[in-house]
């Protein structure tokens, strides 16, 4: 099975339930880039990922490249967006 990290030209965001931070990044990531595509992953609905991204959600990454964590940085995510388009 692929690392869902490693997926290029999409958004990997790994979030948790009522986390209203992750829900306001999703919100500005839609918001500002309407068209993306993203695979949410729950961090709680495997023990792997719980022990692996704990409290550190929201986290996104682009072609294996963090995107980023708790708060979302337009720009680098769109720049992210582009090469792993370009490359992929």
């Amino acid at each position: 099975m692929t690392d869902p990290i490693m997926l290029p030209n999409k958004l990997i965001f790994y979030m948790r339930s009522n986390c209203s931070l992750c829900d306001e990044a999703k919100a500005e990531i839609y918001a500002a880039i309407p068209n993306i595509e993203i695979e949410v992953i729950d961090v709680d609905s495997d023990p792997i990922l719980t022990a692996r991204w704990g409290e550190e959600v929201p986290v996104g990454f682009v072609g294996g490249e963090k995107a980023f964590k708790y708060r979302v940085n337009i720009r680098r995510l769109r720049r992210l967006l582009k090469i792993a388009w370009n490359n992929g």
